[in-house]
């Protein structure tokens, strides 16, 4: 497998409202596993690993990190060594029971696992040369993936790219992402971002990236906060499979795409716009999302 960037065609979506014309962009096919914006964070940060003659790669994540995957699955294909510092303690003995973590170790990762209570010290410089003592020479990915590397590879998702797009949308994590694309978006352009997390505190990591704004962040459609979701999302996710046949993720782009549809009904954008959303992949996160589901017994994901 490798990795094709050129198969992020963009999806016209069908949705009359306002003469309004709503696109995707499909991030999400350029590999099964390292896709959308995993691939273009990873990028710059695993040429610089090579260019510096380092083979192990750590980096940090919960139970169903996407990142964690990527990770993973790109340090398998192109010959890393991969360590995961994961947070919670009790996932020790869990890992067959993960569908994230299952699939990580499957394609090489060690684990480390640690307290909630350390993992918050991540960043610390002891907290790093203590996994040094551990393991040796590595090159340190930041949870998530955002670096100045990270934004760097996030620049060119707009590559070839009309610049005839009144909006730019995306979900929001770590903001790598929508750092990135405010970085190759036109100052004429909007940029609108969709944490995936409660609360407004990416507004201070973003702006550390980014020099030009003509960004928004829209903080209603989080529902509840990070891998919080409910049987009106899931619903809508699955319509949107039978009506687009496009996937969406429960985490990220499910939630973008919930709250873009939102706001056309409420007239958010003006009439005739044409709106470019980034489908950031993240599919991985459907089995581990539909376990949950079912043990709660509500509705599923369909895949």
């Amino acid at each position: 497998m490798i990795f094709k960037p050129e198969n992020s065609i963009i999806q016209p979506i069908n949705h009359q409202l306002n003469s309004i014309e709503l696109s995707m962009k499909r991030e999400d096919r350029i590999h099964p596993f390292v896709s959308g914006n995993k691939y273009r964070k990873l990028k710059y940060n695993l040429l610089e690993a090579k260019a510096k003659g380092i083979t192990v790669l750590l980096t940090f994540g919960g139970a169903f990190s996407n990142h964690i995957a990527a990770v993973a699955a790109a340090g398998f294909e192109l010959g890393f060594e991969t360590i995961g510092v994961i947070r919670g303690e009790e996932l020790k003995d869990k890992i067959n029971g993960n569908a994230t973590l299952k699939f990580a170790k499957k394609n090489g990762m060690r684990f480390n696992f640690v307290t909630r209570d350390a993992y918050r010290n991540k960043t610390s410089a002891s907290f790093i040369n203590e996994l040094k003592h551990d393991f040796g020479d590595f090159f340190l990915i930041p949870e998530g993936g955002t670096n100045e590397l990270a934004v760097k590879g996030c620049e060119e998702v707009l590559m070839n790219v009309s610049s005839d797009y009144d909006y730019i949308c995306c979900p929001v994590g770590t903001g790598g992402t929508i750092s990135g694309l405010i970085n190759c978006s036109k100052l004429s352009q909007q940029v609108l971002g969709f944490p995936a997390l409660k609360g407004d505190f990416m507004q201070k990591d973003i702006s550390k990236f980014v020099m030009q704004n003509n960004w928004t962040l829209i903080t209603d459609y989080h529902f509840g906060g990070y891998a919080k979701i409910n049987d009106e999302l899931v619903a809508f996710i699955n319509e949107f499979k039978v009506h687009y046949n496009i996937p969406l993720d429960p985490i990220y782009t499910g939630k973008m795409m919930f709250g873009i549809f939102d706001l056309l009904k409420k007239d958010y954008f003006s009439k005739g716009s044409k709106i470019l959303a980034i489908h950031t992949g993240g599919l991985q996160g459907i089995e581990g999302m539909n376990s949950r589901l079912l043990k709660k017994h509500s509705p599923i994901i369909i895949t």
